[in-house]
């Protein structure tokens, strides 16, 4: 016998069938409920946490990723939000998942519109919270610098430019993928929402600084003469 979760767990992961961004594929989806998992071991308040809720909104949380991806939506996060509501209201053309109450599916598409970096949307649950600084924390430390190099391979971004040094780049994620990590990657702990989220962000924030640290070492014309 299925649980709910095994369910939607299944339906979510059909999302990502075929070519996907290696970035975003179904991995990152498993990584991020194991980062979610850490950070509910270390969690300390008094908020009362429905952990239905967040494993739901962490497993359904990039099910827009590959459409966005493909070019075919503009946010994955809202579409996403859309669709997870309606796997969980048994509404969408899929699988059958057994169906979630309305207000507890408000709750998810919360969490998945609220999970996205670069959206307005703030975090108001401490299930939102913990998705968020779970998503956040697989773009930081080795596999964050791994993602990084991946994702900007597929779209033919530059991995460093002498030209356009960090402090001269004024887009808002960077033109080169060194400068992402700058500009983007290395401000992620100061997004953070909870307190073990915020630890292990600081971590891993560490292992950046220390790979672009060798990295412009490697870069400097100096050391080569």
């Amino acid at each position: 016998m299925h649980t709910r979760l095994e369910q939607v767990r299944a339906v979510a992961r059909s999302y990502f069938e075929g070519t996907v961004s290696p970035a975003h594929d179904w991995n990152h989806v498993r990584r991020v409920e194991t980062n979610a998992r850490r950070l509910v071991a270390e969690i300390d308040t008094d908020e009362t946490l429905d952990r239905s809720v967040l494993e739901y909104a962490v497993v359904l949380h990039d099910i827009g990723r590959p459409k966005e991806d493909r070019g075919e939506i503009s946010d994955h996060a809202e579409w996403g939000a859309s669709e997870a509501a309606r796997i969980l209201l048994n509404s969408h053309d899929g699988p059958r998942v057994k169906p979630l109450e309305p207000v507890r599916v408000d709750d998810v598409v919360h969490c998945i519109r609220a999970h996205r970096f670069s959206n307005d949307v703030e975090p108001a649950s401490l299930e939102a919270k913990l998705v968020s600084d779970a998503d956040n924390l697989d773009a930081l430390g080795a596999i964050g610098i791994a993602r990084t190099f991946t994702y900007g391979g597929e779209r033919g971004t530059p991995i460093e430019d002498p030209e356009i040094p960090v402090g001269a780049d004024e887009s808002p994620a960077g033109q080169t993928s060194v400068n992402h990590l700058h500009k983007k990657i290395l401000q992620l702990p100061d997004r953070m929402y909870t307190e073990p989220g915020r630890q292990l962000a600081t971590a891993r924030q560490a292992t950046v600084r220390a790979y672009l640290e060798h990295l412009e070492a490697e870069l400097d014309p100096v050391a080569d003469q």
